[in-house]
């Protein structure tokens, strides 16, 4: 009897986190489509898109697992209707969401609450960051038939703000939309209650915005400034 209840009782759970993470991956799915910005004018074909934010809210729930499946789906899907950089530009958006959603979430696996969540992002950030880098040094030079030591030429300038400022603003992102995103999956019965006080929630969402509101008007005038704005 109890095998059948834990049974149905997993089922259950595994048909909710299913649900779950594929509203993620719509959501995901239509904020990339909808909104992409070039944001450095001498890389115009890096565009700082906010799916990593809502994939790493998966991430946040489930682990990192769940977060790489969610990425492949997400960037299986780009490559099938709006992307045309083909299979590469697919290994490349893989790894560089994969580098950021899924050891952030591994940490906060371990360490869940504020600092572990942003000690996560922190090391999400900087490992998305070497990854591109690197990967833009091998590939980039291939499919988009330009001299190597044209991509060198942009790694400090370009390649590396740009990594920086798309993760710190995922990063932002991720943590003012995570508490509202798990309040309405409560409500709609997908995952359980928490048991932490309402005081304490409230006292950490408002870090988090302070904190998320810091790294976006950082981010901001460092684009401005890309921009010749000032």
């Amino acid at each position: 009897m109890n095998k059948t209840l834990n049974y149905k009782k997993d089922r259950g759970y595994h048909l909710k986190m299913l649900a779950t993470l594929g509203m993620l991956s719509a959501m995901a799915f239509v904020i990339t489509f909808i909104c992409r910005i070039p944001i450095i004018p001498s890389v115009p074909f890096l565009d700082l898109e906010f799916k990593s934010a809502i994939i790493l809210i998966g991430g946040f729930i489930y682990g990192p697992l769940p977060a790489f499946a969610v990425t492949v789906v997400v960037c299986f899907l780009e490559m099938l209707t709006f992307s045309s950089t083909g299979f590469i530009g697919l290994i490349m958006n893989v790894l560089a969401t994969a580098a950021f959603v899924c050891p952030a979430a591994f940490v906060y696996k371990k360490k869940k609450s504020l600092s572990g969540a942003i000690i996560g992002l922190g090391i999400g950030i900087l490992l998305m960051t070497g990854v591109m880098i690197l990967w833009n040094y091998l590939i980039t030079p291939i499919y988009m038939h330009v001299p190597r030591e044209m991509i060198v030429s942009l790694i400090l300038p370009a390649f590396l703000p740009f990594n920086l400022i798309k993760g710190a603003l995922n990063s932002s992102a991720t943590l003012i939309l995570y508490k509202f995103v798990v309040s309405a999956l409560r409500k709609a019965k997908l995952l359980p209650k928490s048991d932490e006080g309402s005081k304490k929630k409230t006292s950490t969402f408002i870090s988090s915005l302070v904190i998320s509101l810091l790294l976006i008007a950082t981010c901001v005038l460092v684009i401005l400034a890309f921009n010749g704005v000032f």
